[in-house]
């Protein structure tokens, strides 16, 4: 089997990155992190998630991400299933994260969320256990 096991972000300011996954994921945790030279960068980094799998960040970005509505080449949008959409949406709006856009159908509901560093974020919440349904696009 294969799976995803992590992404690797490089962001503008840790903190407020790290505010934003804690928001959205609040049962993970830094699992491990340091310092050290990247092509003669220093830079912080730290990996937070559970015992599956995790996001690197690393604090030396700079510059701007890709424009989201245009069609340069990059990282769109990465996402992950949540249960309850409704109560995610709920912990992002308390930590200061509103959602840029969403949508619910009859098999699914998403958000869609803007990090501190413009990565944007789907949350999706499956409405039924079917493939054919969870897959089915109108």
């Amino acid at each position: 089997m294969i799976h995803l096991e992590h992404l690797n972000l490089v962001v503008s300011n840790m903190d407020r990155a790290l505010a934003f996954y804690q928001a959205a994921f609040p049962h993970w945790r830094v699992r491990g992190g340091g310092r050290q030279n990247w092509y003669g960068t220093e830079r912080n980094w730290l990996h937070f998630g559970d015992d599956y799998q995790y996001l690197t960040l690393n604090d030396s970005g700079e510059g701007e991400n890709r424009e989201l509505s245009s069609n340069q080449v990059g990282l769109a949008h990465f996402a992950y299933v949540t249960d309850n959409l409704d109560a995610l949406i709920g912990r992002m709006r308390a930590a200061g994260f509103a959602p840029s856009k969403g949508g619910k159908s009859l098999y699914r509901s998403n958000a869609y969320f803007i990090d501190a560093d413009g990565f944007e974020v789907e949350f999706v919440q499956y409405h039924s256990d079917l493939p054919s349904q969870r897959n089915y696009y109108e």
